[in-house]
């Protein structure tokens, strides 16, 4: 059975442009390698009430929900709180959590550094040697910072205790053609091929290649026949290369 994920992107300063977000590729294609997939995406703001309705919505209809952003120590951090509210809990302070923060800070943590010790209560932590500070987890939630070397470095502590299901697999064949050119044949490739989702992805500023093509799924062999089919139906001077598999 396919699981399946979410992501509930929070952030002013996302939905104003003043920082462009950049987790989201990232967990696209680490929870594609583990053969989760990602099916939703929702970027809200730093605001309890918006982010615990979001949350609920997607905790409710996919297995894992990953929330990145609003987890530090000012005023507009709100994820928290925020989940709290969406498990009708309270936040509790952590005693461990605390312990690295006080550790880090020293005589210079403030009660604003320490509001980062609190978890919503029942909640569970993943860490390991290499990234000491703890993920938060409660039900199906998994809570990152929106900053994307502490989001990388957690996930990677996070990655073994996520079970997904068959790996998914990817080929790709970049040709010489437009959209336009192939439309028809792709529509009846994957009617063909229904294991197979095919994807048509145009450049227009590569001078190597006009349009690559995607196939991908979760069994390697019939996507190699759709790719072949795919093929054989192009004038080979079309074809620049093929990647994958």
């Amino acid at each position: 059975m396919t699981k399946t994920a979410a992501a509930l992107i929070i952030g002013n300063e996302l939905l104003t442009g003043k920082i462009q977000e950049l987790n989201l590729a990232y967990l696209g294609k680490e929870l594609y390698r583990l053969g989760i997939q990602l099916r939703r995406v929702v970027m809200c703001l730093d605001d309890i009430d918006t982010i615990a309705a979001d949350l609920n919505l997607l905790r409710d209809s996919h297995d894992y929900v990953f929330t990145s952003g609003g987890v530090g120590p000012t005023h507009d951090d709100m994820t928290l709180p925020a989940v709290a509210k969406a498990f009708a809990v309270p936040l509790v302070r952590v005693p461990e959590i605390e312990g690295l923060i006080r550790q880090y800070h020293g005589d210079r943590a403030t009660e604003a550094h320490l509001r980062m010790a609190d978890a919503p209560e029942g909640s569970t932590f993943i860490s390991n040697e290499q990234v000491r500070w703890p993920t938060v987890c409660i039900g199906n939630v998994l809570i990152f910072p929106g900053v994307p070397e502490i989001f990388r470095a957690k996930f990677a502590a996070v990655r073994p205790h996520l079970t997904g299901g068959a790996r998914f697999y990817s080929h790709a064949v970049f040709t010489h053609c437009d959209e336009g050119e192939i439309a028809l044949q792709l529509r009846e490739l994957e009617a063909s091929f229904a294991g197979v989702s095919i994807g048509s992805y145009p450049t227009f500023r590569d001078p190597a290649y006009r349009t690559k093509v995607t196939f991908d799924g979760r069994d390697p062999d019939e996507i190699t026949r759709a790719a072949e089919t795919f093929c054989a139906q192009l004038d080979p001077q079309k074809i620049v290369r093929q990647e994958g598999l």
